[in-house]
């Protein structure tokens, strides 16, 4: 029996069993090897009910009683009365409705481990776990791993099937080089996967994921690394830095270029006047400039006879960035270009003329940029914006259309924080626009319970009466009966039927056709629109200098990082502006809200939204996902500080990768993913 040998091999796996390990994606040895435990539950010291003090606490018990409802949207609370020969007690658990099945026989004694705190003014156990006493493995410690129930599969069984894998585990070969195990002190792999599987003690459990956590960092950062090698090695075009030409642009700006925009703009400026394409992660807070910044590099690529690319996710963003570098650069004879799924096709087919001959020197467009029939003369310098909203496929599409590789110029207005800067941008080298302009007063944010709306709506039309435009966000387009979050359509009407009757308004969501996203912009900016309800469509949108109010409805149900997106729609002018969170109902707001409340600044929310939410916020669902880190956190820098020196003192002792097959295949696959060049 080997790592890849068919679970369906194994002793105990029958048709039925191999059916739900196949559900789950477990087919092979070493897939439910790998298949480890979300937490490990300490069954050894059980605690009478009558006994119980406020902690994490086990007890043996019955349940008695059980019933499941749901107290309001998305919320289905299951409660129990639970009892042993020395008392009861209740036991509660959130959108767990299947206990209801599991603890029906209310003969069957359980084990149930879980918070014992003071709620709802009475002590309870808050969303225990529960196993079945007689399904336990008889032996003296009682730590027992929980397994993720993916598709329903039950711990018992993963359990009950690892039993027959014990003797291989201790048998597998190390994955990682000696010399990192040994300096790191990690315990081997066979330590780890026992450590996981069959724990004696907390101590090994935590041994084991720390090894493990260790080890996929260290792949993640080495595959970065060994991306950033190669990308050394390529050639691109050497843009000279001319420092008249950037010198008379700058002067030109009609407002102060900051510190932090200065700085970004000379490591771009240098990396292009090296051999080797530029891979530059350019990161800066809502409305910190990162477009001036990017069009100051287009001044010097295009007088250097190169061509440049802006793409940019939204017709309204591309078409906003194609405005503003035609203001600041078409006086000095640079001619850009807008591509986007609404150009005509005649305008299209001159466009791509231009384009091919040389006489277009830049050019801004969506995903049409990345269409076979888009060619350049001399393609020297790709700026690709929220550049986390394109696939790594489709930046290489773009960047394949020119003879030699171009300069990569990555621009986000998501701040990233410093442990996904160092793993899943590792490649990259950064820049970090970390100020905004000296005219700018910070948003004052303030959370509103929905019951003060009378209060809240004479706020925002004390703006209105100064000449000011407020946005006010839903989440919905349509009123949905299985949702209760306010819809554009209805609140559009309501508002308009009462409370803001004397005021232009007008709505933008997804549903519209682009020309028509296009037109009602355009009236916002010009002021022919005083509110505009709107969904999130606006969180990357055009930017309107007199808007100066943000409401949003059902704030709660946002992520912290597109609250902080969506605020930054206002607060781009020198008039004070605000952003209001209404929440859906009257209960304390959450900590996500009222960090929001408290913190203008970018950076130190993605902290906050990266312990909170985990990572996939930040990179994005699809791909951390595909990254599989199960024991790892992107928020331990301090084991990612580790793990990056091991990966550094790897390459530098030239050992050879290819020889730790697992290890080579997994940076590998982390090649392949995290690469943005």
């Amino acid at each position: 029996m080997n790592l890849q040998t068919p679970l369906t091999h194994i002793k105990g796996v029958g048709l039925r069993t191999a059916e739900q390990f196949e559900l789950s994606n477990l087919r092979t040895v070493k897939d439910l090897l790998y298949f480890l435990p979300r937490k490990h539950e300490d069954f050894s010291e059980v605690t009478k009910i009558a006994d119980l003090a406020p902690g994490k606490r086990t007890i043996r018990a019955r349940c008695e009683s059980i019933t499941t409802r749901n107290v309001r949207r998305g919320i289905k609370v299951t409660t129990a009365i639970l009892a042993d020969d020395s008392g009861k007690l209740q036991a509660v658990w959130f959108n767990q409705a299947y206990r209801m099945t599991q603890l029906k026989d209310s003969a069957q004694e359980f084990f149930f481990s879980g918070e014992f705190e003071f709620n709802y003014n009475k002590y309870q156990l808050t969303n225990p776990s529960a196993e079945k006493v007689n399904e336990l493995p008889i032996q003296t410690d009682r730590l027992l791993p929980i397994y993720p129930a993916v598709k329903g599969l039950k711990s018992q069984l993963v359990r009950k099937i690892l039993t027959e894998l014990r003797s291989l585990i201790t048998m597998l070969p190390e994955t990682l080089p000696a010399a990192v195990v040994s300096s790191q002190k990690l315990v081997s792999i066979n330590q780890a996967l026992m450590g996981m599987h069959f724990p004696t003690t907390q101590h090994d459990v935590k041994k084991a994921r720390e090894r493990l956590a260790f080890e996929e960092l260290f792949e993640l950062l080495l595959a970065s690394r060994l991306n950033k090698q190669a990308n050394a090695r390529l050639q691109s075009w050497k843009i000279d830095f001319e420092s008249s030409v950037i010198k008379t642009f700058v002067d030109s700006l009609p407002f102060t270029l900051t510190d932090a925009q200065r700085r970004a703009a000379w490591d771009i400026l240098q990396d292009i006047s090296g051999e080797s394409p530029m891979n530059r992660l350019l990161q800066g807070d809502v409305g910190s400039g990162k477009t001036v910044v990017a069009t100051i590099a287009t001044r010097q690529v295009v007088n250097a006879g190169y061509q440049v690319a802006i793409l940019a996710p939204t017709e309204i963003l591309a078409t906003q960035h194609a405005r503003t570098m035609a203001d600041l650069l078409e006086q000095y004879g640079v001619t850009v270009g807008l591509l986007t799924g609404a150009v005509k096709t005649k305008n299209r087919q001159a466009l791509l003329d231009n384009l091919k001959d040389g006489s277009l020197n830049v050019i801004v467009g969506t995903h049409a940029l990345l269409e076979p029939s888009v060619q350049f003369h001399k393609l020297g310098l790709v700026a690709i914006d929220e550049q986390h909203r394109f696939g790594v496929q489709q930046r290489q599409r773009l960047l394949d259309k020119s003879k030699r590789m171009p300069h990569l110029l990555s621009m986000t207005a998501t701040p990233i924080p410093r442990s996904l800067a160092l793993t899943v941008y590792g490649e990259l080298d950064v820049s970090i626009i970390n100020q905004k302009p000296a005219d700018r007063k910070p948003i004052q944010t303030k959370i509103w319970s929905p019951v003060s709306r009378k209060e809240l709506y004479l706020a925002i039309d004390t703006q209105l009466q100064q000449g000011r435009q407020a946005y006010i966000v839903c989440r919905l387009i349509d009123d949905n009966p299985v949702n209760e979050a306010k819809s554009v359509q209805a609140e559009y009407k309501k508002l308009q039927n009462s409370i803001f009757g004397h005021r232009r308004m007008d709505l933008l969501h997804g549903k519209l056709k682009p020309a028509e996203k296009e037109a009602v912009m355009r009236q916002f900016l010009a002021h022919e629109i005083d509110i505009l309800v709107s969904t999130t469509v606006v969180e990357v949108g055009v930017d309107v200098p007199n808007a100066t109010v943000m409401m949003i409805e059902d704030a709660e149900q946002y992520g912290l990082s597109q609250l902080h997106q969506l605020r930054g729609r206002v607060g781009r002018s020198s008039y004070q502006s605000y952003c209001y969170l209404v929440t859906s109902d009257t209960k304390k707001p959450s900590q996500r809200l009222r960090e929001v409340e408290k913190s203008n600044d970018g950076f130190y929310l993605a902290e906050v939204d990266l312990a909170l939410r985990g990572p996939g916020e930040v990179y994005g669902r699809a791909q951390h996902g595909a990254l599989n880190l199960q024991i790892a956190s992107l928020a331990d820098t301090r084991l990612i500080a580790k793990a990056q020196r091991a990966a550094d003192e790897f390459i530098q002792s030239e050992d050879d990768l290819l020889q730790y097959k697992q290890l080579s295949a997994n940076v590998e696959k982390y090649q392949r993913l995290t690469t943005l060049n």
